[in-house]
Formats: structure tokens, C-alpha cells, sequence
């Protein structure tokens, strides 16, 4: 059984990141108040409220709730925040109208079922299905952010855009704690993948590949020592080393499996 205790770590100071099931999220803490990142699932919404009461906060008092990307398994508690306790929804104003449910950039059933037969796969979208991902809610009121406004929320972040994933997707960097969450422009695991450690995820995820790991050099120039994937475990590493090793595992990768 899944429990905030075991699953939430504190990798920089005030930088809370929770390892939910499938899909990560993170509550970022300093004297102003918190604010979350993503949100898992649509079925993780129980853990997600759990989580934020493991570490002493009410949910009703979080600031804001950051979208890296509109996808499924991170916007799935963002509609129940923003109807329930009024809570601002904020993603990049490219992403806005994926997040709203007005677009869609997901993989789609045709891709997922011409490689069911293989196990990973298979299990992979039977959680999907019981994660509540055909019946999620789009959060019809969320907003686009401005530079101005993530300044103002605990942590100070900054967004990074790297499309590619989606077109509208970001990096949040993090700049007191020295950590970026990174979403899903790269990740640390992944029930398809049979490796650990800084990787692309599968190419059907993306909506262009070639953009995604491209788009990864803007984080070239970015100093940080704690890299938070919206799968798979926390990094305690230089960004630097990280991107080192994802792309060389990018380059050793066949084009099937990147």
C-alpha cells in the first residue's frame, strides 16, 4: 500500500517531492507558504491530499498548483483544487489550451494497443485505465502564468520551456533550493523502460521527439544539484551530469525504443 511517509522525500530544503504510484508531484514550502507541482493521476488525488497533510499543510492553503505539461497523469487533481478550494491553476501560456481540455496532445489508443502485446505495455495501460485517465476532468479555469506571477509563489520558480513533450511544455527551476522539476522533458524511470537513470520517454509519448531532446539543451546553462522527473525517483545529481547521461543513453537508443 502507498504511504505519504515512505514516499515523500525532502532531496533540497523546503523541496518536498512525492513518488506517487506512476506519476510524481512536488510541494515546494518556505515562509510565504506552499505551492504544489503536477498532481499524478485522476486516482491519486486521495494520496496527493494525503501528502500535503503528511507534511503539516491543509490543501484548502495552497497558493497555486504549476503544470509542467497537460497531460493526464499530472493535471489529474488540478480540476478538484480549483473548483474545491478555489486554488489557482497556472501553466505556460502555450499549454493553456491543453491543460483547459481544448486540445489534445496524448497518445492515443491506436499507438498504445499495436504494442499491447508486449507485458510492460499491457500492465502499463491496464493502470492507466484504473488510474482514472479516461474520465479525467480538464481544468476549464486554469490560467496562463507570467514571470512576475511565479516569482511571487514560495520557491521563487522560474519556467523553462522546452516544447517538444507537448508544445506548451516547461521545466520549473527552483533557484533557492538549486533543483529544477523537469516533468516529463525527461525522466528517471518508467514502467516501459527497462532502464534506470535520466532517459527520454518512449517516442509515442512525445508529440515531436526530435524537438524534445533538442529542446533539452536550454537547460545547458542552468545550475542545479537536485533534478525532480515527473517519473521515476529523485536525482541527486548536477543537471549537468543528468543531461550527460540522457543523451548518451538517447544516442545508444534504437529509434523503437527512444
Amino acid at each position: 500500500m502507498w504511504q505519504a511517509s515512505s514516499s515523500t522525500s525532502e532531496p533540497s530544503p523546503g523541496v518536498f517531492f512525492i513518488e506517487g504510484p506512476a506519476s510524481n508531484w512536488i510541494v515546494v514550502r518556505d515562509e510565504t507558504g506552499f505551492m504544489i507541482i503536477d498532481s499524478g493521476y485522476p486516482s491519486d488525488r486521495p494520496l496527493v491530499l494525503e501528502s500535503i497533510r503528511h507534511l503539516g499543510l491543509r490543501p484548502s492553503d495552497a497558493r497555486a498548483m504549476l503544470i509542467t505539461h497537460g497531460h493526464v497523469d499530472h493535471t489529474g487533481s488540478a480540476a478538484y483544487f480549483s473548483e474545491t478550494y478555489g486554488t489557482p491553476i497556472l501553466c505556460a501560456p502555450e499549454e493553456l489550451a491543453h491543460v483547459r481540455g481544448r486540445e489534445k496532445h496524448q497518445v492515443t489508443f491506436a499507438q498504445v494497443i499495436v504494442r499491447a502485446w508486449r507485458p510492460r505495455v499491457f500492465r502499463w495501460m491496464l493502470h492507466v485505465i484504473k488510474s482514472g485517465a479516461l474520465r479525467a476532468k480538464p481544468a476549464t479555469d486554469a490560467q496562463a502564468w507570467s514571470a512576475d506571477t511565479l516569482k511571487n509563489l514560495p520557491g521563487k520558480p522560474e519556467a523553462v520551456p522546452l516544447p517538444g513533450h507537448t508544445p506548451g511544455n516547461v521545466a520549473i527551476l527552483l533557484p533557492e533550493a538549486c533543483a529544477i522539476a523537469v516533468g516529463d522533458s525527461f525522466v528517471s524511470g518508467h514502467p516501459l523502460s527497462r532502464t534506470a537513470g535520466p532517459q527520454m520517454l518512449h517516442q509515442m509519448f512525445q508529440t515531436d521527439p526530435a524537438q524534445a531532446l533538442a529542446a533539452t539543451h536550454r537547460l545547458d546553462e542552468i545550475d542545479a544539484s537536485v533534478v525532480l522527473p515527473g517519473h521515476g525517483p529523485a536525482l541527486r545529481m548536477p543537471l549537468a551530469d543528468a543531461l550527460e547521461t540522457l543523451r548518451s543513453q538517447a544516442a545508444a537508443s534504437s529509434p523503437e525504443g527512444a
